[in-house]
């Protein structure tokens, strides 16, 4: 007999940026974060545990997918087996749909893990519960997938706290904003790739933290980013907390600059947009550049300048489309799968 789950969740961007490691094997941040998670872009889910099936496979997209992603899927499925107190389980059938670009510098495999879990907990154990407890231990599950996706079991704007080294709990992430709390936010993205980025975040983490000498620097930095974007949150100051975006952003890159060799996820169009936002700004308009490790220049605005902002970036060469983006929910249950 069968048992199915599907889950939705919505991929995150970080204002104030994560990272580094300082734990690989538990996948422990080396620095606080601070995230909006995003209307419309989203991973759908589904985990079906097959006893008939000779193995796990996995189709993203709609292709089959085989190797280490699959393995890692694998892996993530028996994490959450383990959390949950199951000895044993059958074969999985797992199809995942993002409805943005893959791996391509937009936090897929946040949205991704975040689905993922919950997909597998609720095949694993029917009758689940997602209560505010079940969100917490999801979202430490999640992490241990991909860092970033612990922020994406919650929705609004979210913080997942630094770790200590072999102590697999002590990164958590919590929710300080629901999306209905501050709903004139948006973020504005200008895409610049449809493609996979060349070096993937974990990659470029560990390799920027060997061989960066401004790796340090930027890690030091961290803490009192973050404590100026919570004041800006809770005063509801986007001039304030956007200065704060875009400097830990700018510094993020400027660290992976800095390795050896660089790590470079900057393109013509993102260095573009940062110009065309700051010109904005000289005009009256808000709107803030971040980027994560991708060519995506993103804009972080409110509602009365989203369509100025995106009409800006729509004009610098390189971006293909632009995608104006509400504050989003936290990962739920659906009922159809992807």
């Amino acid at each position: 007999m069968t048992a199915k789950a599907v889950a939705e969740a919505n991929t995150n961007i970080a204002l104030v940026k994560y990272w580094g490691k300082n734990d690989d094997q538990l996948n422990l941040p080396a620095v606080p974060s601070l995230s909006l998670t995003l209307a419309g872009l989203r991973t759908r889910t589904a985990v079906e545990l097959d006893p008939s099936l000779g193995s796990d496979t996995l189709v993203l997209n709609d292709a089959e997918v085989t190797g280490e992603p699959l393995a890692k899927v694998s892996r993530h499925i028996d994490r959450v087996m383990r959390e949950l107190g199951i000895a044993a389980r059958p074969a999985a059938r797992v199809r995942s749909h993002n409805n943005f670009p893959t791996a391509a510098g937009l936090a897929s495999s946040a949205s991704g893990f975040a689905a993922l879990s919950l997909a597998a907990a609720g095949a694993l154990q029917p009758g689940f519960v997602l209560d505010d407890a079940a969100r917490l231990r999801l979202a430490v599950l999640a992490r241990q997938g991909s860092g970033s996706a612990a922020r994406s079991l919650f929705g609004g704007l979210v913080v997942l706290g630094t770790g200590t080294p072999g102590q697999r709990d002590s990164a958590r992430a919590s929710q300080v904003l629901t999306e209905a709390d501050w709903p004139e936010l948006r973020m504005v993205i200008g895409v610049a790739s449809e493609a996979a980025k060349d070096t993937g975040s974990t990659d470029g983490m560990r390799h920027t933290a060997a061989t960066s000498p401004y790796f340090a620097p930027f890690v030091a930095a961290a803490p009192a980013d973050l404590r100026q974007a919570m004041a800006a949150v809770q005063a509801r100051d986007l001039e304030a907390l956007g200065h704060v975006a875009e400097r830990s952003a700018l510094r993020m890159h400027a660290s992976a600059l800095a390795a050896d060799p660089a790590v470079v996820y900057l393109r013509g169009a993102t260095i573009e947009g940062l110009h065309a936002l700051r010109a904005l700004r000289r005009r009256g308009i808000a709107a803030f550049f971040t980027c994560d490790a991708g060519p995506h220049p993103k804009a972080l605005t409110l509602a009365r300048d989203a369509d100025a902002v995106a009409a800006a970036l729509s004009t610098v060469p390189g971006v293909l489309r632009t995608i104006v983006a509400a504050p989003g929910p936290g990962a739920r249950w659906v009922e159809d799968a992807p």
